[in-house]
């Protein structure tokens, strides 16, 4: 099987052009071995690129763990980089097919190659009941806002959002490694969350600008996630520490963000990096 490794701010998947290779079978339990790191290719997960009929082409991503997400922020700005660049689709917009619904993405091209990207995410989705959480908010109706959530006799304050997958933001003054080892698979399998959960800690530095380490549903650390800095960024407007336009600053690098007050909709912009591309043979 071909393959090429890329990413995006850190957050690295190996892609399947399936527009050119044969649909793997059983990519559940491909995702767990391509991203093995010492007896694999070592990756994020598996992201395979397909053609659609809806879109320019349809983006599936598997975690290690085999689960298939709904949705990747730095997953989907690299799926443009290669359809751009390995001339499947040369449109500077395009739209992509994904879990979440179809998303449209603007390329920013230099040397005839696809250096950055930015995604319309569309709205955040703010009902309980859809994020999905048994959380409620402080007056029984509207966003889940700063809610206290029990977690091994901690409380955290969790603010609830979905940006076509579920994300817990919870903001500390200091993002410690017991935040994310220790308390974000606690939070992720939290009854509160009857799908699981990405699990965001952030630290405010000033109304634009945020630091955030994230633990993700079916993967565990990662130096970045898309999906976890817009919603990151709603929360922050939500509780009221941050503006609408935000940096955000992750392990692998910085993602900025827009809720735009007027269409609703949240923009992300940043960087995908193709690294290598090869063949692998698991039998």
């Amino acid at each position: 099987m071909r393959f090429t490794k890329m990413q995006g701010a850190g957050n690295d998947y190996v892609y399947v052009d399936c527009f050119n290779e044969t649909l793997p079978d059983s990519p559940d339990v491909l995702a767990g071995k391509v991203a093995d790191r010492h007896f694999g290719i070592g990756s994020d997960g598996l992201v395979l690129i397909c053609p659609s009929e809806l879109a320019d082409a349809q983006m599936r991503m598997f975690n290690p763990d085999g689960s298939e997400s709904e949705m990747c922020g730095n997953a989907i700005r690299c799926v443009a980089k290669y359809l751009f660049d390995h001339r499947i689709c040369q449109k500077e917009q395009m739209t992509i097919q994904t879990g979440a619904g179809l998303l449209t993405i603007t390329v920013e091209v230099e040397r005839g190659r696809v250096v950055r990207a930015r995604v319309d995410m569309g709205e955040p989705v703010l009902q309980a009941d859809l994020v999905p959480t048994t959380l409620q908010s402080c007056s029984g109706e509207g966003p889940v806002v700063l809610v206290p959530l029990l977690v091994d006799g901690a409380v955290f304050n969790a603010t609830c959002v979905s940006m076509g997958n579920p994300h817990a933001v919870f903001f500390v003054d200091a993002i410690t490694d017991r935040h994310i080892t220790e308390y974000g698979p606690k939070i992720e399998t939290h009854a509160s969350f009857p799908r699981r959960t990405n699990v965001e800690f952030v630290e405010i530095l000033t109304r634009g600008e945020l630091r955030m380490r994230v633990w993700e549903r079916g993967t565990g650390e990662t130096m970045a996630c898309g999906t976890g800095a817009c919603a990151t960024a709603v929360a922050a407007v939500l509780a009221g520490v941050a503006d609408r336009h935000v940096t955000i600053h992750l392990r692998g690098g910085d993602l900025e963000i827009d809720w735009n007050e007027q269409t609703n909709h949240v923009i992300m912009t940043g960087p995908a990096v193709e690294v290598f591309s090869g063949e692998i043979d698991f039998e």
